[in-house]
């Protein structure tokens, strides 16, 4: 009983000598510790008036959080007295906590956080270390766990302070100290539960989830990338689910930055472990990670780490991989209707367009599907490049047309498009000459209205429009149209030089054909000269130049034997992420 009595006596003693030290703090007093061994830190030999600093005019804080006190009372039982830099780090929190940040600023650089980083860091270490004799000379004295998370709190507000100021290069600064004195004073990682009996733990892992935010506002991204690396490959003991936060921002950020990462420098590696050589690898690595993480039932689902990795593979060229990654989701994650559309964009990417309109078909043969519009169109683009089913084609454009009831002048418009086309490729199969004369006439009237009623000119209706004129030899029509889509395309597309040419050609105009080949081969990267190569070699041939057109095939030959190489380490590469 008398051991309880003294313990609660001792905590209301210490709660009201805080109590009077702040209260003294605000007024400009100095308070002084009578039972308690003075320090060289200690508040009785510092005035905290001397900073320049006081609170708001005529007011005289008259409450104190809870919170703030139970910090203070711990850290006066654990080290007996409750030095400036603490004291500042508890005030700058009141004034946070109020939302004075540009006072809990000024209060915050008043610590002299170059001073006490040392200390904190051996403590942090040692706290770390067990059965460890401790030398009664060591030369930076221990400092509280309580201590230790209230200093490194105030270094956090700060930097939570910075950045609603705007000055989001000092805040990343006062964060990363944060990080760099954790991984300094233990390099293996924070053990699980470390400090538990304070918030420690809380503050670095708050630190680690806002230094790459800071970074990307103050306009470092290379920086935020370190940063994002090193909350990802050091061992803070985060949870999973802020683990995976960080997972997914980071992909996000490598994905739609528009910055080039430097490969990762890991420091320790499996030799035969994956480094990921650009953005979109380690986007796709990441995003990969999150998909095992729901698979094996640590993270619920996300769907936008779907559609993240679908827009990495498809900007990769890689979309047989999405597909099977689609295909290995477990039922009921995406809609049936969903997952079959997507499935169907990934093999018709692919060219395997009757597994695309299979999966199409049996999304449109379901009565319980409605507004499959897009599903009609794709259908139909498929059966358009088919001359098997380009009956199924047609039915689909106008099933389509019948569906939207004018509605949507874009859809509308692509709908005509693949209409015209559907048409254009039936007539040239038609037995006798009048149909095929109507084909053309429909389908030459239904490319028109969709380029009408398109608000803005599209490159694939221009070039089914010049070349349906070209097919019935209204080669000026069709002349005025390759030009204008080439006008469009800014002059980047090698299939509108291409068209150009050969219109040209049909008019027996070779030296102007070529002319527009060696101009597109000029603005073309060697990996895609191919088609241009070819129809160079073809107006040299016509034009009776044979020796120019044997150079010109040698020189595709090798462009096409250097290309097949390359793809081939390519895909050994891509093999290696989806396997890691």
């Amino acid at each position: 009983m008398k051991a309880k009595k003294w313990m609660n006596k001792r905590r209301f003693s210490i709660s009201g000598r805080l109590q009077k030290m702040l209260k003294c703090m605000r007024s400009g007093e100095q308070f002084r510790v009578e039972d308690v061994p003075h320090s060289s830190d200690s508040l009785a030999t510092r005035d905290y008036s001397a900073s320049g600093y006081s609170s708001r005019t005529g007011e005289i804080e008259t409450k104190v959080d809870n919170s703030n006190i139970e910090e203070a009372e711990s850290s006066l039982r654990e080290s007996g007295y409750l030095n400036y830099e603490e004291a500042r780090a508890l005030l700058g929190r009141l004034e946070y906590q109020k939302g004075n940040t540009q006072a809990a600023l000024q209060v915050f650089e008043g610590i002299d956080i170059g001073a006490v980083i040392p200390k904190i860091k051996v403590s942090i270490s040692r706290r770390c270390e067990s059965n460890r004799r401790r030398s009664q000379s060591d030369a930076v004295p221990l400092m509280s766990m309580h201590a230790v998370s209230l200093l490194l709190e105030a270094v956090l507000l700060k930097a939570k302070s910075l950045q609603g100021l705007g000055r989001f290069g000092e805040a990343a600064q006062s964060c990363q100290l944060i990080l760099d004195t954790v991984e300094t004073a233990l390099p293996e990682g924070l053990p699980v539960n470390f400090a538990s009996d304070c918030k420690l733990q809380e503050i670095v892992g708050k630190a680690v989830e806002l230094l790459p935010e800071l970074w990307i506002l103050a306009g470092a991204p290379q920086e935020a990338i370190l940063s994002y690396r090193q909350a990802l490959l050091y061992h803070w003991s985060l949870d999973v689910e802020t683990t995976s936060k960080i997972e997914k921002d980071f992909a996000v950020f490598l994905l739609y930055s528009g910055c080039d990462a430097n490969p990762p420098n890991l420091r320790s590696q499996m030799e035969s472990s994956f480094v990921p050589r650009n953005n979109t690898e380690e986007a796709v690595l990441l995003l990969l990670i999150l998909l095992r993480k729901f698979v094996v039932g640590r993270i619920g689902w996300d769907p936008s780490i779907i559609e993240h990795l679908s827009f990495a593979l498809s900007v990769s060229g890689k979309l047989r991989d999405l597909a099977h990654q689609i295909e290995e989701l477990i039922p009921g994650i995406m809609g049936r209707k969903e997952r079959y559309f997507t499935l169907a964009l990934c093999y018709y990417g692919e060219g395997e367009n009757l597994v695309a309109l299979n999966l199409l078909r049996n999304i449109l043969n379901d009565r319980e599907s409605t507004d499959c519009i897009l599903e009609l169109l794709l259908a139909s683009k498929i059966c358009s490049e088919n001359l098997v089913c380009i009956e199924d084609g047609i039915k689909f454009a106008c099933k389509a047309l019948s569906e939207l009831d004018g509605n949507c002048n874009q859809l509308l418009s692509i709908a005509n498009c693949l209409l015209g086309v559907s048409l254009s490729v039936k007539s040239r199969s038609v037995s006798s000459d009048s149909e095929r004369i109507l084909k053309q006439s429909e389908a030459l009237q239904a490319l028109e209205t969709a380029e009408i009623i398109m608000r803005e000119r599209n490159p694939y209706i221009l070039s089914h429009l010049c070349l349906e004129h070209a097919e019935q030899r209204k080669l000026d029509i069709a002349l005025y149209y390759a030009k204008e889509l080439l006008k469009l395309e800014a002059g980047s597309s090698i299939k509108a030089y291409t068209l150009l040419a050969r219109i040209l050609s049909a008019q027996k105009r070779f030296i102007d054909a070529e002319t527009v080949i060696n101009a597109a081969l000029d603005q073309t990267g060697k990996w895609d000269q191919g088609e241009l190569l070819r129809t160079k070699a073809k107006l040299q041939i016509a034009q009776g130049q044979l020796k120019n057109a044997i150079e010109t095939y040698t020189h595709l030959l090798a462009v096409l034997q250097v290309r097949s190489k390359n793809l081939g380490v390519e895909k050994r590469l891509l093999k290696v992420v989806m396997t890691t």
